[in-house]
């Protein structure tokens, strides 16, 4: 992780088309201004991190439908195994 001191009016640049200016500084806290691409999407920490958590809570039925369908056709094939051993 790079950590960087800036002052307000101060840019920091990312890549080639990513700016961030320190527009204010008051106690603790710090106010940014980003100028990106529409393409690129930027959201506080906080938000991203829920956005994170709610798409996993979201796969995890997926994943367990696709156990389930394996154990299915497991349980398929073996049936169908013993009926053509008899």
């Amino acid at each position: 992780m790079l950590a960087l001191t800036r002052k307000p009016g101060e840019r920091i640049v990312i890549g080639n088309d990513i700016v961030l200016t320190v527009v204010e500084v008051k106690g603790e806290t710090v106010r940014l201004a980003i100028d990106a691409p529409r393409r690129v999407s930027i959201f506080r920490g906080e938000i991203y991190d829920s956005i994170v958590q709610e798409n996993r809570k979201a796969a995890m039925p997926m994943a367990e439908g696709r156990d389930l369908l394996r154990n299915l056709k497991g349980n398929i094939a073996k049936r169908n195994a013993d009926k053509s051993d008899k």
